[in-house]
Order: structure tokens, then sequence, then C-alpha cells
């Protein structure tokens, strides 16, 4: 009688929200439970504008029911924060040397410091068995496809280092299609990267190993 593990992923979520003539990048995660944190940051032209952090101490240890509980407060938090953006509420200072720029400088360029947003596009599906299918769009902070992007994969805390790069095509997208290898770290998460120039994003997925009920022998 052999007791496998199965991989549970909370997913962490990625915005571009317009307020007032700017558009913000709002980013929530999930940090994991050692250090059992909600962590929300908003991003202007990749400069960290506003943080907001909560922790989830009282879901410890971790059950199936507490994952859903989880899960409804890191969704709430990043609504809450963009809710916040869009209303004025949240009220952000640029960066002097955004307020100053005159009406006629030209648009940042591909190469221009910036925060890319990506979004895994087969969520709910990427992972059959052990076989890990990723299917992910790259955008920019207008939300634009951005093309030809580095794209990096990897799995954290797993027993042999693994790492996939591919390049997005005209509409933006990458796909990785990999076995998913043998997780032995206290906190295996997936890693998603991309980058163009000098932009920049990613996307940090928990991973949660949990035994399987054993089969009758």
């Amino acid at each position: 009688m052999q007791v496998g593990t199965s991989s549970e992923m909370l997913f962490g979520h990625n915005s571009n929200v317009q307020a007032g003539g700017t558009t913000y990048h709002v980013q929530t995660e999930d940090r994991g439970t050692t250090n059992a944190l909600i962590d929300t940051t908003v991003y202007f032209n990749g400069r960290v504008l506003h943080r907001r952090t909560n922790n989830y101490f009282d879901l410890l240890p971790l059950s199936p029911h507490r994952e859903q509980a989880l899960k409804q407060r890191l969704d709430e938090q990043h609504r809450a924060v963009v809710e916040e953006l869009r209303t004025g509420a949240l009220h952000l200072a640029l960066p002097r040397e955004e307020k100053a720029a005159p009406a006629s400088a030209k648009p940042a360029t591909a190469s221009a410091t910036g925060v890319l947003s990506l979004e895994l596009l087969n969520a709910k599906t990427w992972l059959t068995g052990k076989r890990a299918l990723l299917q992910i769009a790259v955008r920019n902070e207008a939300h634009q496809a951005v093309g030809n992007a580095t794209v990096i994969a990897r799995v954290d805390g797993a027993a042999e280092a693994t790492q996939f790069s591919a390049k997005t095509g005209d509409f933006g997208h990458a796909q990785f299609e990999f076995d998913m290898p043998r997780l032995a770290g206290a906190e295996p998460a997936l890693v998603i990267e991309a980058s163009k120039g000098n932009a920049r994003g990613h996307l940090r997925f928990q991973l949660r190993s949990k035994p399987r009920v054993p089969s009758a022998s």
C-alpha cells in the first residue's frame, strides 16, 4: 500500500487599474505558510507605491476548508485595493519626475522600466496527473500583448533544479509542457517570470502537497 502526493495551488492576482488617467498594476500573493502573509503591492512604472499585508496565522495549519477561507481573504484583499484605487479612496502620490514630465514627452518604449502582467490562462487545468501544461499571457501596463518577451518557469523546492524558457508570440502568449518534478522543499512553489528590456513581471503560486487516501491493497 503506497501513499502518493498531489499538488494544490493557491492563486495570486494581477490587475491593471485605470484611475484618474493613470494606470496602476496591482499584484496580490500568498507568501506561503512559513510567513502566513497575504501581500498586495501597487506598482506604477515598476515602482512600488503602496503595500498592504495581512497575516493568516489564525488559519494554520491549513486544511481544505481553511484553504478556501484563505483564498477568499486573498480575493477580498485584492478586490478592496483595486476598488479603492478606482474610487479614489486610496490616493497615491506619483514620483516627482512623472508629475513633471511634459505633455509632449514620448511614450515609453518596450525597453523602459515597467511592470509586465502575467496570467496563467489555464489556471484550473494546468496540471493533469504529473504532466504540467502552462499557457501564459504577457501584457504591459496598458494591457497590450507583449511579443518577443522571455518567459521562464521553474519549480522552487523541487528535488532537482529545473527551469524552462520560451518566447511570447505576436499575441503575447507562451506555452510550456513538462513533467512535474518531485517536491522536496518545505514551501514548494511554481514561479513564472517574464522580461522584455527592463520591464519585468512574475507570478508565484504556492504548491501544497497533500496525502491521498490510500487505496486498499
